[in-house]
């Protein structure tokens, strides 16, 4: 991720804890490393069952989970914890400081075989995230994976890159990660779409795509690496509604994400209000 001067920074100038950065990045990797001992895509056995219809997970989505929960816990002691595979404790909220994970966003690609999954990993304070991290080590593989890094303030990066974000200022011809169109939005264009969400909305923030947009209820794990990551890029990031998103509500679900080149945002949020009102229903 490039310099980074002491191995131990400050993640918040008005708070007074520090964090081994380096630490947590070596969590992060060793992560991805305990998944794809268990992906298909190199002719691993995945055992996998469904959470509940329509809702997969496999052992590495454990395995991944107890091991982020037990290092994360260790480097941060202080923080809560808010994640995909853990039952949810109200807890949590007693925490200023709380970590956010998806041990494997993309769960189906990564049962397929395919490359479109990643580890998410956040850290929150007073609902905003801090620091943001994906790691998508079945994809750029000659350079060790993808790995992603994005702090409040700091900007972000991809393998060591700083990110910039896609400038578009039309909204018709943007890039879409998205596998179909509605016949309302056929002056879009299709672009590449992984599975994981938090990779999508990554894509905006690496200038690969100009608009995400979900109109469905997810999960904070499912959003608050990416859009810090995202954010810091220079993108805009709101829910469905253009609204800021808030993180370790007591429901941890938001309607829909949208992130987008700052310059279409308002454009799209108008585009699909009537969608997002009637889909959230």
């Amino acid at each position: 991720m490039g310099s980074r001067g002491a191995l131990k920074h400050s993640i918040n100038e008005n708070d007074s804890r520090m964090i081994d950065r380096d630490r947590l990045e070596a969590i992060v990797r060793e992560a991805g490393r305990i998944a794809m001992a268990g992906w298909p895509g190199d002719g691993h056995r995945c055992e996998h069952w469904e959470k509940t219809p329509g809702s997969p997970v496999s052992v590495a989505d454990i395995e991944v989970d107890s091991f982020l929960k037990g290092e994360l816990g260790a480097l941060l002691p202080s923080a809560g914890w808010l994640s995909e595979e853990t039952v949810d404790s109200p807890a949590r909220q007693g925490h200023e400081l709380v970590w956010l994970v998806d041990p494997i966003d993309g769960t189906r690609d990564f049962i397929a075989g395919r490359t479109g999954w990643a580890v998410s990993v956040a850290l929150v304070n007073t609902r905003r995230p801090l620091i943001g991290l994906l790691h998508a080590p079945a994809r750029s593989r000659e350079a060790g994976g993808e790995f992603w890094y994005g702090e409040a303030g700091q900007g972000s990066r991809r393998n060591g890159i700083p990110l910039r974000a896609s400038n578009r200022a039309s909204l018709a011809g943007a890039r879409v990660p998205a596998k179909k169109l509605a016949p309302e939005d056929a002056d879009l264009v299709l672009v590449d779409q992984p599975n994981s969400i938090a990779l999508r909305m990554a894509m905006v923030a690496a200038d690969e795509a100009d608009l995400l947009a979900t109109l469905r209820w997810g999960y904070e794990w499912d959003i608050a690496a990416a859009g810090l990551i995202a954010r810091e890029a220079g993108a805009a990031v709101t829910d469905a509604f253009g609204q800021p998103l808030n993180y370790n509500k007591h429901d941890p679900r938001a309607f829909g994400v949208m992130v987008t080149s700052s310059a279409i945002h308002d454009a799209a949020v108008e585009r699909l209000a009537d969608r997002a009102l009637r889909y959230s229903a």
